[in-house]
């Protein structure tokens, strides 16, 4: 072919390519105008842990309006002041995380911002506020904030919760916040006058100062509104609970004729008397009615002790409810890594409000009763956990002695995968526990409840993400599941190998579900509700552990001994590899991970075994288990 003719050709070549380019480019800016909303989310999330990033580049067809990413595992600084810059922000939900640092007052330029939780994180500093005409939702409780300002520039604010921070002033421009229906201020140890400090109590249908230093008179009426519950060691001494005694009715003066001036003068000496003598007497009466309600209140809180700031509990009932029994509220509690700790019952009572539902993290049923969460002196987080059942190695006599020796040796159990006994109470015939308290819940949860990888794209960016960098590495990788695996069997084989209490003999736990297996901070698994005396063997322990090895490789819930025989055929047709969860398959297909999966699945498969006989020891399943990888990963 000529020169001339085939440099025509490929010319030609060229402008059909650049015309069709350009008709892709039209089409696709026809249908979708584009914002730079995911590149803004990019910036703001990049040097956050387990955030599905959008890819570098990506811009969205639809404003970003909410960042709904609650319990997703996420750790790290977020960019406030680049999430400024979301014009269609309405909502952000990144509770329940492990997030770091201050909060940049740049994000509340974000004109459309309606509703933040952002409770339950390690946020701290102070937090300072822009202006603000549509906000009305806010929940940072349970960070580590340490001042609240700039809160009267919120009109619209309804809902305020601060609570369980280090603020240590009542926020200035509370008392302009008109419009709030609900204000939670309570666990700070905050200073601040009753009421002056606080918004109109009339709007307010919800409040709770407890566990704070504020001063002032709380009335009657106020706590019959709000409940007891609302002013639990609210404060210094100074504060008290009071109903204001009507005035006394004025004595009426007989009239005298105006003439007579000295029997006028001893008419209105005797009314003087009389009434300095019944306003005397209203006083000692009024007086008196104080004080055997001081010494009612004395006799009903003095088996309350002080905290480390000597601010005296409130409980104004010699008995606590647990359920359908009445117990004494003096009981003592102990704390055994705390041993100069004074505590009642009465502490955990208020500290659980009552053991009200508010607090329950459980209900009652099952072989485990209720459990409830609290906040004792010193920041120590608990779950107290009332005992329904015998307790393996602590008899059921009431024999307090004996009772509290079984749980001091319960408590020596300690291993990094099993969850420690802290404390308990005694109070009669109930029992109570203490267990350390794990903010990322358990393992069903984690993996099943909040899917990881997965998004909430609802009004997002989900037009602008073919791909995310999430769908590369999730929260729930391999090694994360592989060390959850590992470390269930290292608990379950330190409880099988017994201790002094049991004479030597395996504690069977008997309900190993993923329920009951807890995540620490560092995703370490931690073994509960293991003190429940049991008919079973340890070899229904390791049954029950095969299950779980099947539920976190293939991401399948609820197994029972049928699905369990359908996992054992696959497995023993060596097509493992067609049942393993698809958020795993496709990264691993190929690689050593894929081979690190049909081990575990073979760990799965022998401690399933039909006969008990034939299924091998926990302390062999860590041995195999280890020697799958040679270092768990960190």
């Amino acid at each position: 072919m000529p020169r001339p003719l085939h440099a025509c050709r490929h010319f030609l070549l060229l402008v059909v390519a650049a015309t069709a380019a350009a008709a892709v480019e039209f089409k696709g800016s026809s249908n979708c105008t584009l914002f730079p909303d995911a590149g803004i989310v990019r910036a703001a999330f990049l040097h956050v842990g387990n955030f599905p990033l959008p890819l570098p580049g990506s811009r969205a067809c639809r404003p970003v309006r909410r960042l709904p990413f609650r319990s997703r595992n996420l750790t790290g600084a977020v960019d406030w002041a680049a999430l400024g810059n979301l014009s269609s922000l309405l909502t952000v939900d990144l509770s329940g995380n492990s997030l770091q640092g201050g909060i940049n007052d740049a994000f509340w330029r974000a004109p459309s911002l309606r509703a933040i939780d952002v409770s339950g994180n390690r946020l701290g500093g102070a937090l300072r506020f822009r202006p603000s005409t549509r906000l009305a939702a806010l929940n940072v409780s349970g960070n580590r904030f340490t001042s609240v300002e700039s809160v009267a520039g919120l009109a619209s604010l309804e809902d305020l919760d601060v609570s369980w921070n280090v603020i240590g002033a009542a926020p200035e421009g509370l008392p302009m916040l008109i419009r709030v229906r609900r204000l939670d201020l309570s666990g700070n140890g905050m200073s601040g006058r009753f009421p002056y400090d606080l918004p109109p109590l009339d709007g307010l249908v919800f409040l709770n100062i407890s566990y704070n230093n504020f001063s002032g008179v709380v009335r009657a009426d106020t706590v019959r509104k709000f409940g007891r519950s609302a002013f639990v060691q609210a404060g210094n001494a100074s504060l008290v609970v009071e109903d204001i005694p009507p005035a006394p009715a004025p004595v009426p003066v007989p009239s005298t004729p105006s003439r007579g001036g000295k029997n006028h003068r001893r008419v209105v000496i005797i009314a003087i008397i009389v009434t300095c003598a019944l306003v005397t007497a209203a006083a000692l009466v009024f007086l008196a009615g104080c004080l055997a309600c001081g010494m009612k209140l004395r006799r009903k809180t003095r088996a309350n002790k002080k905290d480390k700031d000597g601010k005296a509990a409130v409980w104004e009932d010699e008995e606590v409810a647990l359920g359908a029994a009445k117990v004494a509220a003096a009981a003592p509690v102990v704390v055994l890594e705390r041993p100069l700790m004074e505590l009642t019952l009465a502490d955990l009572a208020a500290a659980t409000s009552g053991f009200g539902r508010e607090s329950q993290l459980v209900e009652t049923g099952g072989r485990s009763g209720a459990a409830y969460r609290a906040v004792l002196p010193g920041d120590l987080h608990v779950v107290v956990r009332v005992v329904e059942g015998a307790v393996a190695g602590v008899g059921e006599d009431d024999d307090y002695d004996a009772t509290a020796a079984g749980f001091r040796e319960l408590a020596r159990l300690r291993h990094p995968n099993i969850l420690p006994l802290l404390g308990y109470c005694i109070a009669g015939k109930q029992k109570l526990l203490l267990f350390e308290y794990m903010e990322k819940g358990d393992l069903y949860r984690w993996l099943h409840e909040l899917p990881v990888g997965s998004m909430d794209t609802e009004d997002m960016i989900i037009d602008a993400l073919d791909a995310t960098e999430a769908d590369k590495k999730s929260p729930g990788d391999w090694p994360t599941r592989y060390r959850i695996i590992l470390g269930i069997a290292r608990g379950l084989a330190f409880l099988h190998q017994g201790w002094a209490g049991s004479s030597g003999r395996p504690l069977v736990h008997g309900h190993l579900v993923p329920t009951n297996i807890l995540l620490g901070d560092d995703m370490e698994p931690r073994i509960s509700d293991f003190l429940h005396a049991s008919n079973e063997t340890p070899e229904s322990d390791i049954y029950s552990f095969g299950t779980l090895v099947f539920e976190l490789v293939t991401g399948q819930a609820r197994w029972d001994d049928a699905s369990t025989s359908w996992a054992r055929g696959v497995v023993r047709n060596r097509k493992g590899f067609n049942i393993v969860d698809a958020m795993l398959r496709d990264e691993a297909a190929g690689t050593e991970a894929e081979r690190e999966m049909m081990e575990c699945l073979q760990v799965g498969f022998l401690c399933t075994a039909r006969s008990p006989e034939k299924r091998p020891a926990m302390q062999q399943v860590v041995g195999l288990l280890k020697d799958i990888r040679s270092a768990p990963a960190g």
